[in-house]
């Protein structure tokens, strides 16, 4: 396998761990504060922090066996890892936000006095510590599909807690105290959208499925552009994370060359697929006039 070395992306670990410890000390907070008060939206905005908590270890664990070296008995290391991770902690965003609503729509049939002052306060917590979160977080979300998931989780989690504010003044001023329900239903139906957003994506990469930025038509007519190639076949493109894109194909040569021409011809071919399609590990199996199926995607 050829592998073509590109710039990346040094996430830092420790910007998780500071997240970690930060959203550990809100979410007891807020518990506290929820169970004093009596709003659901603050104890729901705890229980969705308590699950950034969970999310950021998790993907601080991830990141740290994504780092650990290939070896005899995993020769890709643990690089899918941080896939994995961005996948339990989108599918926890859903769940959460569905066990939201459930105890909204009970809550919104049953309403209760609430102590608005000390949500406003604790809201204003949650907005300063989740907004540093984010920043700490926001340059690896743009690189790394579990720093995404982090980010993902605690962005939502600070617009939860602008939601509770806002909800905490009007109980305050207004005593519109079926307004809670009302917040904590939003900040649910806001969790699913961004959640199964991520949730299709990382099942995407765990599936090995064709990236969607990729014409598998289109690379393979830019392909036979090459002079000596005359089929390229039996395709299979995928991300084994968000750093790196494979291809493995089968080529057909037009004519029957040394291996030392292959060499350039090879060398050609994978400067289209990174140039032109960010293609950056390249299995390539030569072949002339082969008996085998020459289909772009053969069942193997």
């Amino acid at each position: 396998m050829s592998e073509i070395h590109i710039h990346k992306h040094e996430v830092q670990g420790k910007n998780l761990v500071l997240s970690i410890i930060l959203n550990l000390i809100i979410t007891i907070a807020q518990v506290i504060g929820g169970i004093i008060s009596g709003s659901l939206a603050l104890i729901s905005d705890a229980l969705h922090n308590f699950s950034d908590v969970l999310s950021l270890v998790f993907s601080w664990i991830a990141h740290k066996l994504s780092r650990r070296k290939a070896s005899l008995e995993h020769t890709f290391g643990y690089k899918r890892a941080e896939l994995i991770a961005a996948f339990v902690n989108a599918s926890t965003l859903v769940i959460v936000a569905f066990i939201l609503i459930y105890g909204a729509v009970e809550r919104f049939f049953n309403p209760h006095p609430i102590q608005s002052g000390l949500v406003i306060w604790l809201a204003l917590l949650g907005i300063v510590v989740n907004g540093l979160s984010v920043i700490f977080l926001r340059k690896d979300a743009e690189h790394n599909i579990n720093m995404k998931s982090a980010y993902l989780h605690l962005l939502t989690d600070m617009m939860a807690s602008v939601a509770v504010l806002v909800g905490g003044l009007l109980m305050k001023f207004y005593g519109w105290f079926w307004v809670d329900s009302v917040m904590t239903i939003a900040i649910a139906l806001y969790l699913i959208v961004v959640g199964a957003k991520l949730l299709i994506t990382s099942t995407k990469m765990l599936m090995l499925f064709t990236p969607d930025f990729i014409d598998i038509k289109e690379l393979v007519r830019e392909v036979h552009k090459i002079p000596g190639v005359n089929k390229l076949h039996h395709i299979h493109v995928w991300h084994l994370n968000d750093e790196e894109l494979h291809l493995e194909a089968h080529l057909d040569c037009s004519e029957d060359i040394k291996m030392s021409e292959f060499n350039v011809l090879l060398h050609e071919v994978e400067q289209v697929l990174f140039l032109k399609f960010n293609i950056n590990h390249i299995n390539i199996q030569p072949e002339f006039r082969k008996a085998d199926p020459k289909d772009f995607i053969v069942q193997d």
